[in-house]
């Protein structure tokens, strides 16, 4: 449907439907109304709006967000035709390794497999459970036996929130997948991902990484869905849900819900599309800074470049496809520390986000407030001050399968920040307190480059004295000579944010070095690059500068990348609209789906079809192909339709294999991909 055969806006100061788009960050939720105008143009920014995330009931900061774009505007909420969501929620879960406690079914593979691909350090402590089964590289079955899983179900039910089935070249042959499926969703009710539903590439170990990272994500991106839904509803906003994927295209919020892992780098992808939409540059290096991760990705003829191995995030390659975005633990809310044992110890900032103290200080008051004077008012600092800890607010039922130490810790944090000094009475509770953290349960509160903004006058949304309190805390702290390492709380407020400048500097070139075919870290932790973004003097003069504008995102942008460009050597634009350009990119793309099919020779004369859930043989090798195009065209425009187009263009690519031998030409496997792209349906 164009912009013509819409249906018109009830407001006359909007010349065309209205599009809602919202974007759930770590520590911000921003809306966007946006008019599409007309046919050729950019369409216009109507309102945008920013609120807190309330990671214990999103609707709250929705509401609050999108609540505001409307008063701002007067819209009738009727005249909203779509609403379009980005969220970086899947992706700071992995980055500081967060989600529900999973169990993963291996069928087919043995205990080896856990040491490939990082799948045991993905695993960690969530239970792993192997059956016998699985199938060959034709689609044959091996003898399967689910007796074993069925008897441990009711013991696994209790201490999980999901299930993870990966089964031995089940991308041939889902079959052994689907009954372990339905055995468990019979047997316990709790959500169930299959491998085969989220990835057609070969590559057991990390099929299953990327399956067991899906079913840790999807009460996440459940909560998230649910809560919008819950608001729209409130609001009289009776227009299709979408959400952006990692690629940048958009799905149905129930696609979504049943892949949530690929909505990892979503935000990210959000922002690409809306920094080549707000700044119409066809090359650049795209860098958005957000409380939690800074993500770096490269804009080329107007495209972003996309990952063909799959992203990774948190350090784990899933076999998600996705932009090619480089995200770092990076951000204004990242913890601030100092290296240890130097005698002028730097600033190190990161990974873990922290709660900023300034935000403390504003939900929470004299709670804090008095905690960190009380700290002050100490001859000598402690390695604890300026530190907090508080429950997350997330239901207890996610709280399933803590040991013995971490329920009791648990159960000492409430509501209101505790103090860490006083909470823990051991240096063994700080390994215990960081499994509550990892586990989503807890926050942690610290000093942080948002507090340092608020110290300085550069940033007055939160409490400006509690961010004043952790920063004259932060100064007293000793280097290696015994010295405070810095005379006053704005002095060091200073040097934080100059290092995160810093920092920033380093992942864009990070980010290009790799881009180029080198090794991105090692790059640029070389004596010469740190020299050259150093300007150091010398006899000999380095310099290193990329070919292309920094285009910078992210509501602190302005601030932390105004002494960017000399850094990088080039020039940084930060547009007008840049706070909100994960929300604006969310409303301004398309939906885009594939859908797969291999055709294989398992013995000369039979030609296998492998396509969606099913199997079949034929005795030549034109009919194969054409059932194999068949299927992926019906598959594809399902999934488009699922994924909320009416209006899909369908294009199908082949990729034969044969070989000739003694001048016969002999049929190896041939790939058929169809691609499904059009705009979002829209209300009536």
């Amino acid at each position: 449907m164009n912009a013509r055969s819409r249906p018109q806006s009830n407001n006359p100061l909007f010349p065309g439907p209205l599009f809602l788009g919202i974007d759930t960050g770590g520590t911000y939720t921003d809306a966007v109304l946006w008019s599409e105008g007309s046919t050729g143009s950019k369409g216009t920014v109507v309102a945008k709006a920013k609120s807190l995330t309330t990671r214990h009931d999103l609707a709250v900061g929705i509401s609050g967000a999108v609540g505001q774009v409307l008063e701002k505007t007067g819209a009738d909420p009727a005249s909203i035709k779509l609403v379009s969501m980005s969220t970086t929620l899947a992706t700071n879960a992995l980055v500081e390794g967060q989600g529900g406690r999973v169990a993963l079914i291996m069928i087919g593979f043995g205990e080896a497999d856990l040491e490939r691909d990082g799948l045991k350090s993905a695993l960690g402590t969530d239970p792993v459970f192997f059956c016998p089964g699985g199938h060959d590289v034709h689609g044959n079955a091996a003898a399967l036996d689910l007796s074993e899983l069925e008897a441990a179900l009711p013991e696994l039910g209790r201490s999980v929130s999901g299930f993870a089935v990966c089964a031995y070249f089940a991308t041939r042959n889902p079959a052994h997948e689907l009954a372990a499926r339905e055995l468990i969703r019979e047997k316990t009710g709790l959500p169930v991902t299959s491998s085969h539903e989220l990835s057609s590439k070969l590559g057991g170990p990390r099929r299953a990484l990327t399956t067991l990272l899906n079913a840790r994500l999807i009460a996440m991106i459940d909560r998230l869905v649910a809560a919008t839904e819950g608001f729209l509803a409130e609001r009289g906003i009776a227009a299709p849900l979408m959400v952006v994927r990692g690629d940048g295209a958009l799905v149905s919020a129930d696609f979504a819900r049943q892949r949530p892992i690929e909505t990892i780098l979503s935000g990210p992808a959000a922002s690409l599309v809306g920094a080549r939409h707000m700044t119409g540059l066809d090359d650049a290096v795209v860098s958005d800074i957000g409380g939690t991760t800074t993500d770096v990705a490269v804009l080329d003829k107007g495209r972003p470049r996309l990952d063909p191995e799959g992203a990774t995030v948190g350090g784990f390659r899933t076999m998600v496809e996705a932009v090619a975005m480089r995200t770092f633990g990076l951000g204004g809310d990242s913890e601030v520390a100092l290296e240890e044992g130097g005698l002028s110890p730097k600033i190190l900032l990161g990974p873990r986000r922290v709660v900023p103290l300034a935000l403390a200080g504003l939900a929470h008051g004299e709670a804090v407030i008095a905690e960190l004077e009380r700290q002050l008012r100490a001859p000598n600092p402690g390695r604890m001050d300026g530190r907090f800890a508080v429950r997350t607010g997330v239901p207890e039922r996610l709280a399933a399968g803590l040991t013995t130490p971490e329920a009791k810790l648990y159960e000492a944090i409430g509501a209101v920040p505790l103090p860490i000094d006083r909470l823990l009475t051991s240096n063994a509770q700080n390994a215990t307190l960081n499994r509550l953290v990892a586990r989503g349960l807890v926050h942690v509160c610290g000093f942080t480059p948002s507090d340092a903004a608020h110290t300085l006058g550069k940033q007055a949304n939160w409490d400006a004295k509690a961010a004043r309190l952790g920063a004259e805390l932060f100064a007293r702290r000793k280097d290696g000579r015994g010295q405070p390492i810095a005379a006053s709380p704005e002095e060091i407020s200073e040097r934080v944010l100059v290092a995160l400048t810093r920092f920033s500097a380093e992942v864009i070139l990070e980010t290009a070095f790799a881009e180029d075919g080198l090794d991105g870290a090692a790059t640029v932790a070389h004596a010469l690059v740190q020299r050259a973004v150093d300007a150091h003097p010398g006899i000999a003069r380095l310099t290193v500068a990329l070919d292309r504008p920094v285009i910078g995102l992210g509501a602190s942008a302005p601030l932390h990348y105004a002494a960017l460009a000399p850094l990088v050597g080039n020039e940084c634009v930060v547009p007008v609209d840049t706070d909100v350009a994960n929300a604006l990119g969310a409303v301004v793309g398309q939906v885009r789906v594939t859908a797969e099919a291999r055709v294989s020779q398992p013995k000369e004369g039979l030609f296998r079809v492998s396509s969606g859930e099913g199997v079949r043989d034929f005795l030549n090798e034109a009919d194969a192909l054409a059932k194999a195009e068949a299927d992926v065209r019906k598959l594809v425009a399902s999934r488009a339709n699922e994924a909320g187009t009416d209006t899909a263009e369908i294009d199908v690519a082949h990729d034969i294999r044969a070989s000739v031998v003694e001048g016969q030409r002999m049929f190896i496997e041939a790939h058929i991909v169809a691609t499904a792209a059009g705009r979002p349906r829209i209300a009536a």
